[in-house]
């Protein structure tokens, strides 16, 4: 690729929004937590939707034991909690990375209680490829505690993409 392609392609790639979230993750009392931003519904039935985890995180690892998921939607405004879960996981009572959170009913995953919605889902497949693996989960139980925008890259001065 010449350095004209390339700058283009990044420039493009560049423009592609992200939201962000936190998936949680429980296995066998062990918890994860991490930021991710690659989330898309891609079927109404059976709800279906795809995330990518990157591969060498614990959040990954705990996802393919257990089968389970949560996942926390960011709001606009909560940068702070975005940038708590770019880093390892630590947990200490009913506070994750800091942050409180309590469980879901369905995965017994983290969920941040401070976030405007959540889903849970289950684990059906993955298309293993790169650095980050694309999980296909399929949404077992929504919870939308109120109205908001979704948090983005674009709004936290981050860009992901090239």
């Amino acid at each position: 690729m010449d350095e004209q392609t390339a700058a283009a392609k990044k420039t493009i790639l560049r423009t592609i929004p992200y939201g962000l979230y936190v998936l949680g993750v429980n296995h066998a009392g062990e918890d994860s937590a991490a930021c991710i931003n690659w989330v898309t519904q891609t079927s109404f039935d059976p709800p279906l939707i795809v995330m990518g985890v990157k591969k060498d995180s614990g959040a990954y690892a705990l996802l393919k034991k257990s089968g389970k998921f949560a996942l926390s939607f960011l709001e606009s405004g909560q940068k702070d909690l975005a940038f708590a879960f770019f880093k390892p996981t630590t947990v200490d009572g009913n506070h994750i990375n800091g942050h409180e959170f309590e469980r879901g009913a369905i995965s017994s995953a983290p969920v941040l209680s401070s976030t405007p919605a959540f889903i849970e889902g289950t684990y059906v497949g993955e298309v293993d490829m790169g650095d980050h693996s694309c999980v296909v989960g399929q949404v077992a139980d929504a919870v939308l505690k109120r109205d908001y925008q979704i948090l983005t890259l674009k709004e936290c001065g981050v860009n992901y993409g090239g």
